[in-house]
């Protein structure tokens, strides 16, 4: 399972006739994120040849796609999400030819390819803001947010950058501000330029023709300014949302004028039509809006108008109590219109759901029934590389952080490295196999024992496990397409239907570690052989051990 993948297959390989043009709804989705993944040439950075050499390992997984990370030439300040040249492969990554044996070595192993779109901002050092920057009527001086200072030479407006500090940074060049919604290196384009929106469509044009599937879009709301650059308010106490980040100012903020603007909604417009030019293609938004996930699901998802699907931050947090969670879908589910949305309970911003979930829980346990909650869920699930071997989140000591967020605000939050650190491939080879050289996050101790190839050999492994439920899934189709219905049940259980043509699957998942029952009268059950759970049925009556599942066929 772990030897090279052929690497010879040519570009021009054309993707697998698209049979359903609705294939991402349900789809599931394996983030990988390159610099971490695997390291094909021992310079202690993962690449797209190690990502080709690892193909046969992501197609056995059951997946549908694959999302890569930034892999664009990127000066790194932000890990490739500071973009430098849309259309080329920053030659730590490889090259172009590198990411087109990579595509049709997914293609030929009936993989969809996914890529990231970062367009909210660019790199200072891309040429774009280098014209832009050099004077105040150059053919680019408005493709970035430029305002002047005040009277008194402060910032124009109250407006944070989510890294710390003001999302304004001076230039001597212009003897202007620019905004930045993150680090001062990523300055914000201005979409309110029809030049703009026409580049950046330009610059997805170029990776459709060249064969992907797709686009993850990050922050996609935070496309569009306030144009009269106004104050946001701030937020009382009781006012601010759970998620919100005491040791960051950003939270302090009703973030109502720098960012999810209306105009937004004409943009995303525009590259739907792209998009549908392309047949069997998708696009998956990140929505960074703490309390209005569900409305800008429902007006960023709008069936045939707009992106196909949505994820936000409301399943990213700590809160993980079975109330917690329904109420999450439930108010997507009610609130969602003809939209579509995605679910992901780890990425490469937040703490591993195995540590923030599973902390004090039997890992062994708790991981297969996280990815099968989460795939369970109506939507599409996203599944994070290594959560399929049920890697928690690893302590990087000060002196290694990579993370410029992490290092603004450490101790109190120590950034993102903690979810980045390389894959462990094998258990005794030095680095777990990611890399001959130092890598450039260290390999955290004790992911080596749940390396790929130690669990390989393991039926009832968490690796194996997670292979064993998305291939039974795919036999499934109410897990996919089906409508959902939740149940009520007690204590840290989750019941809940998936109905799709007839067809309906009860799902009910203890979230403790202790045994739970649930009854649910009325409903004649037929238990389903879903691989690795327990739970039984017995009339109306569900039996949970700790920390598993059942799921069953309602019959008719």
């Amino acid at each position: 399972m772990f030897e090279e993948a052929e690497t010879g297959l040519e570009a021009d390989v054309p993707a697998n006739p698209i049979k359903d043009p609705d294939w991402w709804k349900g789809a599931v989705i394996y983030q990988i994120y390159p610099r971490s993944f695997n390291d094909s040439n021992d310079d202690g950075i993962g690449d797209l040849n190690g990502v080709t050499e690892r193909m046969d390992y992501i197609a056995a997984l059951g997946v549908d796609a694959i999302w890569l990370s930034p892999f664009f030439t990127s000066p790194m300040d932000d890990f490739g999400y500071d973009v430098s040249d849309y259309e080329d492969v920053d030659p730590m990554f490889g090259s172009l030819a590198d990411f087109d044996r990579m595509l049709a070595a997914a293609h030929g192993r009936g993989l969809k390819v996914i890529i990231d779109l970062v367009i909210s901002h660019t790199s200072d050092q891309h040429p774009w803001f280098a014209e832009s920057r050099s004077s105040k009527d150059n053919a680019k001086a408005d493709w970035f947010v430029w305002a002047d200072a005040r009277p008194d030479g402060t910032v124009p407006n109250n407006w944070l950058s989510i890294f710390g500090g003001a999302a304004w940074e001076w230039d001597s060049r212009r003897c202007q501000y620019y905004m930045h919604n993150f680090l001062a290196s990523q300055p914000d384009l201005n979409f309110h330029n029809e030049e703009v929106q026409d580049a950046v469509l330009g610059a997805a044009r170029f990776w459709l023709d060249r064969g992907v599937d797709g686009f993850r879009l990050d922050t996609v709301n935070f496309y569009v300014h306030d144009k009269q650059l106004r104050d946001n308010p701030p937020l009382s106490a009781d006012e601010m949302p759970s998620t919100v980040d005491p040791t960051n100012p950003y939270g302090y903020q009703d973030h109502i004028h720098d960012k999810t603007q209306p105009e937004n909604l004409v943009f995303l417009e525009k590259l739907r039509g792209l998009l549908d030019r392309y047949p069997g293609t998708t696009s998956v938004g990140e929505i960074g809006h703490d309390g209005l996930a569900v409305e800008l699901t429902n007006s960023y998802t709008e069936a045939g108008r707009r992106i196909h699907m949505a994820y936000s931050f409301d399943l990213l947090t700590p809160q993980h109590s079975a109330a917690h969670i329904r109420r999450i879908v439930e108010e997507m589910n009610a609130g969602i219109g003809s939209g579509w949305a995605s679910w992901a309970l780890s990425n490469h911003d937040v703490k591993r759901v195995g540590s923030r979930w599973g902390e004090g829980k039997d890992i062994r346990k708790f991981a297969p029934l996280e990815t099968a909650l989460c795939a369970s869920l109506r939507g599409t699930p996203c599944l994070y590389q290594g959560e399929e071997l049920g890697l928690t989140q690893a302590d990087v000591p000060f002196e290694k952080i990579q993370d410029p967020y992490g290092i603004r605000f450490w101790p109190e939050y120590k950034g993102r490295d903690g979810c980045r650190t390389p894959m462990p491939w094998t258990g005794d080879a030095p680095h777990g196999g990611f890399s001959a050289a130092e890598p450039w996050l260290p390999v955290a101790e004790e992911h080596l024992a749940m390396a790929a190839a130690e669990q390989e050999t393991d039926k009832g492994s968490i690796l194996n496990r997670n292979r064993a439920f998305y291939t039974w899934r795919q036999q499934h189709e109410p897990l996919k397409k089906g409508d959902m219905t939740f149940l009520d049940s007690d204590g840290e259980t989750l019941v809940f239907t998936r109905s799709h043509k007839g067809e309906t699957v009860l799902c009910a998942f203890n979230l403790a570690s202790d045994p739970a029952t649930v009854t649910v009268p009325d409903l004649p059950l037929e238990v389903l052989n879903a691989p690795g759970f327990k739970g039984t049925v017995e009339g109306s009556t569900i039996l949970l051990p700790g920390l598993d599942a059942v799921f069953a066929r309602v019959k008719s």
